[in-house]
Parts: structure tokens; sequence; C-alpha cells
């Protein structure tokens, strides 16, 4: 995804207390959707209930969650260089007065937005289910390593985002409202753009959709890492040894190689498990469900 979105996603993310943005953002994101990231895109894979793997018998839902309205009134880089009142002449009106902004945006990825009544939906119960979510998931439905699952979502009645996509991009605005502060013409259901420059996203949303989310995602059980990485340092340590014994070849090697856990914790680990070592009995050794974070959303912008 386009590195311009970076901002308004880690900002999102910190200011609403761990919500992130969907991409594209006309994604409808519900509880219990579960996707993967793949070269920057987030790819909806289906969702649990839906699916049958979890029965919706089980699980308690709780609606109409109010979010903090302040929360979701957010900006960086954005700065009013003009605000006032003009009047104009209509062909049918006549005489009309407007207030009218101009806003400058101080970097590419420089951002303002609004979201209006936010409200979200929330599974309740996930503690009683999501270890057999787990086991569903890794062995006896799908086999995933990798898989997030939409814990909540949250929805404003409406709301409206701008991206620079340069330095002292532009953004003029006007509304016939009385109120001209920063925030009350940006995202005003009356409000309309007068010009923009070098403005990258622009968009109001002026229905209630689902595209702000909080999810789990699967991850690997912090003690089983390190006895995989402790098992490959050790093979890794006599590999030198065993290369000079096999190979009839007068190649040198360095015994003196630092092996460093950190290589080993990017790696696939889990894809060297023996046939048949993970299953239903043993998938709750290996892997836990921990939150969606700041790391995942780096994820689409790599």
């Amino acid at each position: 995804m386009d590195n311009v979105f970076r901002l308004f996603f880690r900002q999102c993310y910190w200011r609403t207390g761990g919500f992130i943005p969907a991409m594209p953002l006309n994604q409808n994101m519900l509880p219990g959707d579960f996707f993967q990231i793949h070269n920057g895109q987030m790819i909806l894979l289906g969702n649990i209930f839906r699916n049958g793997i979890i029965d919706r018998d089980y699980v308690s839902m709780r609606h109409d969650i109010p979010l903090n309205q302040a929360a979701w009134e957010i900006s960086d880089g954005v700065s009013k260089a003009y605000s006032g009142r003009s009047s104009g002449q209509g062909p049918i009106d006549g005489h009309f007065e407007f207030s009218k902004q101009l806003l400058v945006f101080a970097d590419r990825g420089s951002f303002l937005f609004k979201g209006v009544s936010p409200k979200s939906i929330r599974i309740e119960n996930w503690h009683e289910w999501q270890q057999a979510l787990i086991i569903k998931l890794t062995t006896t439905v799908f086999s995933f390593r990798d898989v997030y699952v939409v814990t909540e979502s949250a929805a404003p009645s409406d709301w409206t985002l701008a991206v620079a996509g340069d330095s002292e991009a532009e953004l003029e605005i006007a509304t016939e409202s009385e109120n001209f502060g920063l925030v009350d013409i940006f995202g005003h259901h009356a409000a309309r753009t007068i010009q923009s420059k070098d403005i990258e996203y622009y968009h109001r949303e002026e229905k209630r959709k689902p595209v702000f989310f909080k999810a789990k995602k699967l991850a690997v059980q912090d003690d089983r890492i390190q006895v995989f990485i402790s098992e490959l340092i050790a093979r890794a340590q006599q590999y030198n040894e065993w290369a000079t014994g096999f190979f009839a070849c007068d190649f040198h090697f360095d015994y003196r190689f630092s092996y460093e856990q950190e290589q080993y914790m990017r790696a696939g680990l889990l894809d060297m498990l023996q046939a048949n070592e993970l299953n239903p009995n043993t998938a709750l050794h290996y892997f836990k469900w921990v939150d969606a974070n700041l790391d995942d959303l780096e994820k689409l912008f790599g």
C-alpha cells in the first residue's frame, strides 16, 4: 500500500485505542472476519461464523457501544492558513454569505480526519472459545500459521479524510454554516471543496460502515520459539564440522561464526515441525492469540 497513508493509520491506531482502518478504506470488517496480509494487501478470507467454524449460538455480541467522539477527530501536519466569511450573488437566491477555510498540509502524508458519532460491535466472550478456534484454524478445519480474526468493528455515522500527496498541499473548503472552526467545517455535511492542490486522497463517507476494527492474530507460544531457536543454534554450530567431512572440497570454514537468536526470529520456525507433530492435541502448545498492533500495520507499508 502507498506509504502516504502510514501516518494516518498509525495515528488512528493510537488515538482511537487500537482501531485499525481497513484497506481499502471501503472494505467492511465485521467481527469474525479472518484475513491475512500479503504484499501490503489485506486479504479477507472468510468469517468464522458464516463458515460454521464457530457456532453463532456460542457467541455473545455487544452492539452499539458508544466511542469517544474526541478520539475520532485527528489531524497531523495540518494548519489553517485562512478562515473567514465571504459573500456571493446567486442567480436564484440572490445574495448569500458563506464560511471559507484554506487548509495547508505540511508534508506528504499529513492528514485531517473526522469521524462522527462512532459506535462499535464487539465479541464479548472471545475467551470462552478462543482455544477451540486455534485448534480449528490450525489443524482440523484449516492449517493456518498466520491469520488475523476481527474481534470488534467501529463505524462512525459519517467520516471524512484528506491526505496530502506532497508538501504544502492545500484544500480550500466552504459552507454556509456560521461556525468556521477547523474541524467544524471539515467533515460538515454542507461543506464543499472550492479547490485543492496535491491532495492524494479525499473522501467523505456518509453512511455508517464498519471499516475500522480491532483484531487478534495467531502467534507462536514463546516457550516453543525458544526451544526451536536453541535447537537450530546447536545444529548451526556443528554445521562447519559436518560440511568439512561431507564435501571433498578445499573450502575454508570460519568456525568463529556467531549465530544470533534474532536471525531465527524472522524464520518460519513451525515449517520445520515433523510430520503429524502439530495436531489437535498439541495445537495449544504451539499457538496463542495476541492483539494486532503497530508491527502488523507496518506490514501494509513494507
